[in-house]
């Protein structure tokens, strides 16, 4: 764990020397060990509560003490949000309910999906606070930006529940998955 540590910092700290952000280090860091190797699953197992339980929580705090929902005031403001709001919605339902159609998925599979890929999670925040930091948002760009995430997010179960409605979103299981067993 200390020489993990190490190296996270250490790649971190070399992207902050050439001038990108810390995070982007840390980030490559993780990617260039495989997800499925015994580090991984090790750094995992001794990390995770950590994480979830302080790190997390305090990152969504801190994403939230940003966000100034004061900043976005007027009927202008607001009508540029909701539009924020309905082009991300739009353009990442639209192209992956599309391309899940092309692979052979039915028109509701491929809705689900696209309906899920719609909700922003923390990648997003993480995204919107380097560039808050970098000085390439606004903070008022920046809170309509984390309330179209929130809203995106928050609006995945409602419209996924709607679109299955009586039917089964799944009927068929996919090679290696097993069928559940219905009552």
């Amino acid at each position: 764990m200390v020489i993990v540590f190490a190296a996270l910092l250490l790649a971190a700290l070399s992207t902050d020397a050439i001038g990108i952000h810390a995070l982007f280090g840390a980030f490559l860091l993780g990617a260039v060990i495989p997800h499925d190797s015994a580090l991984a699953r090790d750094v995992t197992a001794k990390i995770h509560d950590l994480v979830v339980v302080l790190l997390l929580p305090a990152f969504f705090a801190f994403t939230g003490m940003r966000t100034q929902i004061g900043l976005v005031n007027g009927l202008n403001e607001w009508l540029v949000c909701g539009l924020i709001i309905l082009v991300a919605s739009v353009g990442k339902f639209g192209g992956s309910s599309v391309a899940a159609r092309i692979t052979g998925l039915s028109w509701r599979q491929s809705a689900s999906l696209g309906i899920l890929m719609n909700t922003r999670g923390l990648m997003e925040l993480i995204v919107l606070n380097v560039a808050l930091d970098l000085g390439a948002l606004k903070p008022t760009l920046f809170t309509m930006l984390v309330l179209m995430a929130v809203v995106t997010t928050v609006a995945t179960t409602p419209v996924l529940h709607l679109l299955k409605g009586e039917g089964e979103l799944d009927p068929q299981p996919h090679r290696g998955q097993k069928e559940l067993a219905r009552p």
